[in-house]
């Protein structure tokens, strides 16, 4: 099978996208790459035109619902949110590093549940940046703050759905509404977040500084410089800030919030309606891109150049790739072998699909891992819920257990690449010295409370 033309050309796509999504040479866009990859695997014929219409009704609604996201997220940056954010961090620390470091990974994780994991790694990584800097902490006192930001913000993609391209995709491939996900995982995947940061508070104890010296408002030093690729990459002015008081300025944030919150409750209503979160989403985007442009009188047709239109590229791609990897069967090796192991049985479904996507995802990326596991048990001839229970381990497997190496998560890398862009170094010794002790205690955690949980429930 493996040796015709088409199924040597579908393999070959597939690993050359991985490796260069994962080395980025000259800082290449992932969307690349996997446009490449996609061009060759339709052309070698393994991806038919009612496949390709397929993967359009899979993919569109998800990359327009983080698209939409991510512009309210530059909304938020034009207010000044993000810089405001990070002042609330250092008064509320109220000098102890240990204080600090829980409201780190609080804001990490209200980040990543309001946006997306990617868009909380590109927003909190500067802002962490500076906020450490402006304290004045050597280099090895930044890195427990930093690193346990980034593992934070790209976990907490596990308790919704929505926070997530590639679970979003993932949703619509298993039939499995916003809503049912959330019911089902919200409550074992924070418990297992707060398991894993209470490891990486005991790991990291020795580390942090005990008391941290004062640090001057931000706010007054102008301009805030955010690289990488990424809508916030170009410097952006921060009037409200420099026009309100202290008071006005929190009453302002705390309105904003509070409407990105109610956002973010309405797609969950409309998951349960069966309404579109997609529409939602760009409605919400629009309101707030309005209210922008009365407050700081800036046109929304900025949000043509800023939107990562990117995003939606990179995710058909991919999804393409990995329908044609599925198509010449792959995953019905994948089948034969897990199925006898998986069926009738939900702690196995757990502990098997979670262990079996947290490999896949270490080794060649979650994006396409996740894609390929949820394939795979879409062919799976399993009982309602032994699918839904398995489709959350890989979940559970893809965004928290994929943090072992850097390389598991798309969100790792660009953490890794806005750090390299600081001066800031940390190795990978640094990196899995602390993974390797805090994500597979955390992985095996969370499957299990799964597995107790929706009994519970069901």
């Amino acid at each position: 099978m493996y040796g015709t033309l088409a199924n040597t050309v579908t393999i070959f796509a597939f690993i050359m996208t991985v490796i260069l999504i994962l080395w980025r040479p000259k800082e290449i866009n992932e969307a690349i790459p996997s446009t490449i990859g996609a061009v060759l695997v339709l052309l070698s014929g393994t991806v038919s035109l009612s496949d390709f219409a397929q993967i359009s009704q899979t993919v569109t609604g998800a990359a327009i619902t983080i698209m939409a996201t991510i512009v309210m997220a530059v909304v938020l940056e034009s207010f000044g949110f993000f810089i405001w954010a990070a002042e609330g961090l250092a008064a509320r620390a109220k000098g102890s590093g240990i204080r600090l470091f829980w409201y780190v990974n609080l804001l990490c994780f209200l980040m990543t549940l309001f946006f997306n994991n990617d868009g909380s790694i590109l927003i909190t990584t500067p802002i962490l940046l500076i906020l450490l800097q402006n304290l004045g902490l050597k280099p090895h006192q930044k890195i427990p703050y930093l690193l346990s930001g980034a593992l934070v913000a790209t976990a907490s993609s596990a308790p919704i759905g929505v926070s997530n391209i590639v679970n979003l995709i993932a949703l619509k491939i298993v039939h499995m509404s916003l809503y049912m996900h959330t019911l089902m995982m919200f409550v074992p995947a924070t418990l297992g977040l707060l398991f894993m940061v209470m490891l990486l508070f005991l790991v990291s104890y020795r580390t942090l500084p005990k008391r941290l010296p004062a640090m001057p408002h931000i706010h007054g030093r102008g301009k805030l410089h955010l690289p990488g690729q990424h809508p916030l990459k170009q410097q952006l002015p921060i009037p409200v800030l420099g026009e309100m008081t202290a008071s006005e300025r929190t009453r302002f944030m705390q309105k904003v919030l509070l409407f990105v919150f109610v956002v973010r409750v309405s797609l969950f209503i409309a998951s349960y309606y069966g309404i579109p979160i997609a529409i939602v989403s760009v409605i919400g985007s629009a309101i707030l891109l309005a209210w922008r442009w009365y407050y700081l009188h800036i046109s929304p047709a900025d949000m043509v150049r800023k939107t990562p239109w990117h995003i939606l590229v990179f995710a058909f791609g991919m999804y393409v790739i990995i329908f044609g990897i599925h198509n010449i069967g792959f995953t019905n090796k994948l089948v034969i072998f897990f199925e006898p192991i998986v069926s009738g049985n939900l702690l196995n479904a757990s502990l098997v699909m979670g262990a079996i996507q947290s490999a896949m995802s270490t080794l060649f990326n979650n994006h396409p891992a996740l894609m390929i596991g949820t394939l795979t048990l879409s062919e799976m001839h399993l009982d309602p819920l032994t699918l839904k229970i398995a489709y959350l381990a890989n979940v559970i497997g893809s965004d928290i257990g994929s943090l072992l190496l850097p390389i598991g998560t798309l969100a790792s890398l660009i953490w890794l690449h806005i750090l390299r862009k600081h001066k800031v170094k940390i190795q990978w010794k640094d990196y899995t010295k602390v993974t390797i002790i805090v994500i597979p205690p955390t992985v095996l955690f969370t499957l299990v409370v799964l597995y107790y949980w929706v009994s519970w429930l069901f």
